[in-house]
């Protein structure tokens, strides 16, 4: 069983990918796409996206960190890839899942779902310039557009072209992140083609984790959101812990209120002050799904917009000092 950490655009930056990898184990991970459109991209480009590149490709917890790729142009799509398998990411892998209306409109993410001839074409295309024996090739990809039609032929599109994985976001372009994710269509795509499929989609939970292997058949799961609301999610399905509703996790709230501090403080460090609060107030918002003590923060936290006030408030919970937590 793998457990991988899902791209977030907006949500899972180097900073909570580093944390999160800190308070949980994961196989891998996959950093926010790099936007392909117009140009060969400069380094900067990719080390804005994925500072991981330099140092190793790693967390510095040491998790491996995939670089995502997204565009339609193959002859672009190849050339960036092979420049940025200079600085040696752990992979590459090829976003086919965004539902972003902004990104789709420019060709780019799942709405290419409707075109298995392109997303063959793009990805046999930096699959040619990647070397062999080196980081793998992979790929996202939701169940389509509006419905499943092509399901089977994008999967197949990937895999044929030479994708060495294949992670299934069980939900459709215009389903967005709406409940339930289609698990058994998981399993399909798994049976359809010969290399491995991932599962992705609605884990929140150990139980969720069960079902989806359970309905799809796959052990390997990409998690996202959940992981976010809950840091130790892969741990405890590792583990096969399953906490009962309204466990307080006090020993877990324990390690997790320190990683908050180190979170803002990183931050505070990467973002400018009238920014800064909003990522931290965003994360607490997840986190509230599964930790009573998160919501209790996030409302004392909820009215301050001054970096120096929240360090107080963070001290005052017992957080340590947020200053010094980088």
């Amino acid at each position: 069983m793998k457990l991988l950490l899902a791209p977030m655009e907006g949500l899972a930056d180097e900073v909570l990918r580093d944390t999160l990898t800190r308070l949980s184990h994961y196989d891998q991970a996959v950093s926010e796409f790099v936007r392909v459109s117009a140009t060969l991209l400069p380094q900067r480009s990719f080390f804005r996206i994925s500072p991981e590149l330099g140092q190793g490709g790693r967390t510095a917890a040491g998790t491996p960190v995939q670089l995502q790729l997204m565009g339609s142009d193959p002859d672009l799509m190849a050339r960036n890839a092979a420049r940025a398998t200079q600085w040696s990411p752990a992979g590459i892998d090829l976003n086919f899942g965004c539902p972003a209306p902004l990104v789709n409109r420019h060709r780019g993410g799942a709405v290419l779902l409707d075109e298995p001839d392109t997303v063959h074409a793009v990805t046999a295309a930096v699959r040619a310039v990647m070397p062999l024996g080196g980081p793998p090739l992979t790929a996202k990809m939701r169940l389509g557009v509006r419905d499943t039609g092509l399901t089977l032929a994008c999967a197949e599109a990937l895999a044929d072209a030479g994708a060495e994985r294949i992670v299934v976001h069980a939900r459709t372009k215009l389903e967005g992140y709406r409940p339930p994710a289609h698990w058994a269509w998981v399993g399909r795509i798994a049976d359809h083609v010969k290399v491995p499929v991932v599962a992705n989609g609605e884990v929140w939970s150990v139980s969720d984790w069960q079902r989806c292997r359970q309905e799809s058949g796959v052990a390997d799961v990409m998690i996202g959101r959940g992981a976010v609301a809950d840091p130790f999610l892969a741990r405890d399905i590792r583990a096969g812990v399953v906490h009962e509703a309204g466990d307080r996790r006090e020993a877990d709230w324990a390690v997790l209120l320190p990683a908050i501090a180190f979170f803002w403080a990183r931050v505070r460090s990467k973002l400018a002050p009238r920014h800064a609060p909003g990522r931290l107030k965003q994360w607490l918002v997840f986190l509230s799904r599964r930790f009573v003590q998160a919501e209790e923060l996030y409302q004392r936290l909820r009215p301050l917009n001054d970096v120096h006030a929240i360090d107080a408030v963070l001290i005052a919970a017992g957080a340590g000092c947020p200053a010094r937590a980088a």
